[in-house]
């Protein structure tokens, strides 16, 4: 169903793509600052989930509209620059404690995971992104392309799960240790709205 040397290909391909720090990564840094380990994977665990609706949005041809329709993919990119400005307002007026993790509670970790989700729903590059990237490794001559995208997305998604969770984890525990300072607990907000806005402007300002 699909091409061996292909797909190895794509493997090492998708590798270097979730290793390179990128705004998913940045964004899930910033939950598990803001929040600890478990914030930082459910972080993950969201952008994953995202990132397989778009999967499965481009093998279904779904994905193709935002190409021919520059209206509603401006509009999507205007939605997700005002959903992190909203995550970074949120962040700039948390002064947290010290030893406090804002986000340990049940309903905080289904908030990261929900925010993980909206937050790559949102991002239109993700959408072309796997218009230009997936095809690259479908062999028509083999058939069912459909399962041969499917395939693709779900490596992509499960290599990135495994990189993002990660760092996650790791971000979320040094902040735990360093959240036993009141000056540096704030630090870390501010970090985290910080980084929430420079990925809205750069949705913005970085179009395609």
């Amino acid at each position: 169903m699909v091409d061996p040397s292909l797909y190895a290909a794509f493997v090492v391909a998708a590798l270097a793509l979730c290793v390179t720090p990128g705004p998913d990564m940045m964004f899930i840094v910033a939950m598990g600052g803001r929040g600890g380990p478990a914030t930082g994977v459910l972080a993950a665990a969201g952008v994953a989930t995202g990132a397989l609706t778009h999967a499965v949005a481009a093998m279904l041809g779904l994905s193709a509209l935002f190409a021919t329709l520059p209206a509603l993919y401006h509009a999507l990119r205007w939605a997700g620059a005002a959903y992190l400005l909203f995550l970074a307002v949120r962040s700039f007026r948390d002064r947290g404690e010290p030893g406090e993790e804002p986000a340990s509670a049940g309903p905080g970790r289904r908030r990261a995971f929900v925010q993980g989700v909206v937050t790559n729903l949102l991002n239109p590059k993700v959408i072309l992104f796997n218009i230009a990237f997936l095809p690259q490794f479908v062999n028509p001559s083999l058939g069912h392309p459909m399962a041969q995208f499917l395939v693709l997305g779900l490596t992509l998604v499960l290599l990135g799960l495994v990189v993002d969770g990660a760092v996650g984890l790791l971000s979320g525990r040094l902040a735990r240790l360093l959240r036993r300072s009141r000056r540096v607990a704030r630090g870390l907000n501010l970090f985290s709205g910080t980084v929430f806005t420079g990925l809205a402007v750069r949705l913005v300002a970085v179009p395609k």
